[in-house]
């Protein structure tokens, strides 16, 4: 995937959240702000996006969004658990009507075998009013092109408050 491809499917995001009515905001831990970097140069995109957290540290994912640190030591920082949680903080601190999480492995070290490096958890959460499925389905796949060019493997969690 080039610079080109991820320019592409950015455009595609904000023009869908437009399209559909819909603010988004992102907590980022591995990606680091790449994917809210990647939104926000297009543009029209301050109309759709509202802003990002970038929580690398898990330190960061308690004071910014509200993760408590004892499930992020239970489940560890790359978790379906941690990945929920992260979309769920960003919804519930920002104005956006749907959130995306991002926490993985990066590499090159750091992998275990329960999380290898290239395994990213995605997390999504949505206000809790009607947003079609086949819309956030298309947004999810879209978001999920943008994070495939960083990792090997990923597991979507989807949550809906």
């Amino acid at each position: 995937m080039t610079l080109r491809d991820i320019k592409r499917l950015s455009k595609e995001i904000i023009l869908k959240a437009n399209e559909c009515n819909i603010v988004i905001s992102t907590a980022e831990s591995c990606t680091g702000g790449l994917i809210g970097s990647a939104l926000t140069s297009i543009s029209g995109s301050s109309a759709v996006y509202d802003r990002g957290y970038i929580t690398y540290s898990n330190e960061s994912k308690s004071d910014l969004l509200n993760i408590d640190i004892k499930l992020i030591e239970k489940y560890g920082a790359v978790s379906k658990e941690i990945a929920i949680l992260m979309a769920e903080g960003a919804l519930k601190l920002s104005k956006a009507s749907l959130t995306v999480s991002v926490t993985g492995v990066a590499g090159p070290g750091g992998g275990t075998k329960i999380n290898p490096v290239g395994r990213v958890y995605i997390g999504i959460a949505k206000e809790n009013t009607p947003l079609e499925k086949k819309k956030i389905n298309l947004i999810k796949k879209i978001f999920e092109k943008i994070s495939s060019i960083y990792y090997k493997e990923l597991l979507w969690v989807t949550c809906i408050i």
